[in-house]
């Protein structure tokens, strides 16, 4: 059971943060450490980070899942 746990949370919150990057939440690009990236890059730099990084974090549970890493 606790096999499973890493990789379903790496692809829950890479959904997440597509999902907010995709929606463009205030809240969620508001907070310290997303601030600091904005500040950065820009608000859509940001957004375009966060998509890729969530794309990342799924597709790294879901290789996890099926025994490829």
């Amino acid at each position: 059971m606790y096999k499973l746990l890493a990789p379903i949370l790496f692809v829950l919150i890479g959904l997440f943060s597509v999902t907010a990057s995709y929606f463009n939440w205030d809240w969620y690009f508001n907070n310290y450490r997303a601030r600091f990236l904005v500040k950065i890059i820009g608000r859509r730099g940001a957004r375009i980070f966060y998509t890729f990084l969530g794309l990342f974090l799924v597709g790294l549970g879901l290789s996890i899942l099926l025994g490829n890493i």
